[in-house]
């Protein structure tokens, strides 16, 4: 396994200091992740209110999830350039200002605009933030710690986002979901600013590989919008989108190989751990953004659950996730090591999905629902730090910070291709049920039963490459 490279930003930050840092990195990335979910539940709401068609509203969604896959991977390199604390409070400045612009948007086109440029300040904060978590926290146990309160943070804010989504929505008004992000943005940058030690080493994109960086910047956001929009594009327009995707990451690829300060050093996939992680991870994340999709419409579309009934049945999950991270998630990877524990946490996913495959149309809450989301809790409380530790654990410290905007990327290409792929399975199933004359919830029902059931399938498959790929390498690296 490659040896991390000490910097002098990791010697010079005292213990206190590197804690409190994590929190201002934790409040940053939270209020970006918070934004991925908390827009879901108030989406009925902003159509209502801004006469969005069917087709349009989908870009409440896609404008953000575009430039945010698209850009991550060039931001987290640039933070390396440039520096990793400018590259995050400058993005932390700019998801506040666009978040504000939603918030007071009266207009669809002021509203999808402004969501494209939150796009753009999530991705160049969540870019480098894993990697300033890494070069802050270089002894093993502490970094356990550290990786475990920010996935915890990660995984709780997505099921606290459709909470808060609800409750705002159904309190005050859909415009509340971006505006309450302006105090808590302007907290966090000014406590970024003071807090956030300065990169010693970071240089300046002089002589940088622009070229390679529309090539991947093109590749990335056409393959998020290939999935986000493959329901709605037809099958011949998906493929030529998907190819000239491919094609575009050919490109860059050949670039990679021959420009004199490569964007992206493919040495860097060289690391099976890093490699085989982020394969992974792509797997892991596709079945739990399919849960929380699909399990918010099975709520509210076959049990009947209002907008806020429904973000508070999701409530256990996020306080599970929390708990265990923060309290059990580092002890239980150092005494078993990633490998053991991401096995265990897979495991208990595949579990968890099994159990939802059979949710019934008459089913209940108690019984149908929050068993499994707990064992998906569980399984992701232990599964997310462990990857995560294993992903980051053989990249040096120079590369940082776009390991850590390639681990962000296969987070949102793999939520994407799980929503795109399971909602539209049910979608299919569910209408031709209905033309075979079979009552609506019943169908609706079916439908998402077929969703968990190809989910389950992919987690065994995320189950079945860890076991293979990181196999030996976590091995050695205990």
């Amino acid at each position: 396994m490659t040896t991390m490279i000490e910097s002098p930003a990791r010697t010079q930050v005292g213990a206190p200091s590197r804690w409190r840092a994590l929190v201002v990195l934790c409040a940053g990335a939270l209020m970006t992740i918070l934004d991925g979910n908390i827009v879901t539940v108030a989406m009925p709401a902003i159509q209502a209110d801004l006469g969005f068609s069917g087709p349009g509203l989908a870009w409440v969604v896609n404008a953000y999830l575009i430039p945010f896959g698209g850009l991550l991977l060039l931001a987290g390199r640039l933070g390396d350039l440039v520096g990793r604390k400018r590259m995050f409070t400058t993005g932390l400045a700019l998801f506040t200002v666009a978040s504000v612009l939603c918030g007071v948007a009266t207009g669809q086109g002021l509203l999808i605009a402004a969501r494209a440029l939150q796009g753009l300040g999530g991705a160049m904060t969540m870019a480098v933030v894993l990697g300033m978590v890494v070069g802050l926290f270089p002894e093993p146990r502490e970094r356990a710690r550290a990786i475990a309160v920010f996935s915890a943070v990660g995984a709780a804010g997505g099921a606290l986002g459709t909470f808060l989504g609800g409750a705002l929505t159904e309190a005050l008004n859909w415009h509340w979901i971006f505006l309450i992000n302006l105090p808590i943005g302007v907290l966090a940058w000014l406590a970024a600013v003071r807090v956030l030690a300065p990169d010693p080493s970071a240089g300046s994109v002089r002589g940088a590989d622009y070229p390679g960086a529309a090539l991947v910047t093109g590749a990335l956001m056409l393959t998020v919008y290939t999935i986000v929009g493959a329901g709605d594009l037809g099958t011949s327009t998906t493929a030529a989108l998907a190819a000239s995707a491919l094609a575009l990451f050919v490109a860059f690829t050949v670039r990679q190989g021959r420009a004199a300060r490569p964007l992206l050093r493919l040495r860097l996939f060289r690391s099976r751990l890093l490699t085989g992680a982020n394969a992974v991870q792509v797997l892991m994340v596709a079945t739990m953004y399919g849960f929380q999709f699909i399990g918010a419409l099975y709520l509210q579309r076959v049990l009947g659950y209002g907008e806020l009934a429904t973000g508070t049945a999701f409530l256990p999950a996020p306080v599970a996730i929390g708990v265990l991270m923060l309290g059990f998630s580092a002890r239980t990877v150092g005494r078993f090591g990633a490998y053991r524990v991401l096995l265990a946490g897979l495991t208990l996913i595949v579990a968890g999905l099994a159990l939802l495959s059979r949710a019934p149309v008459d089913g209940s809450y108690v019984t149908d629902v929050l068993p499994p989301m707990l064992l998906l809790a569980v399984g992701f409380a232990a599964a997310m730090p462990a990857l995560t530790g294993l992903a980051m654990a053989g990249v040096r410290e120079e590369d940082a910070g776009l390991a850590s905007g390639l681990f962000n990327t296969t987070q949102v290409v793999g939520g994407s291709l799980g929503l795109a792929v399971l909602s539209t399975l049910a979608a299919g199933r569910t209408e031709g049920l209905l033309g075979e004359g079979a009552a609506p919830v019943a169908a609706t029902a079916e439908g998402y039963q077929l969703a968990f059931r190809v989910a389950v399938v992919v987690a065994v498959a995320a189950l079945v490459l860890a076991a293979v790929v990181l196999r030996e390498r976590a091995g050695r690296g205990r």
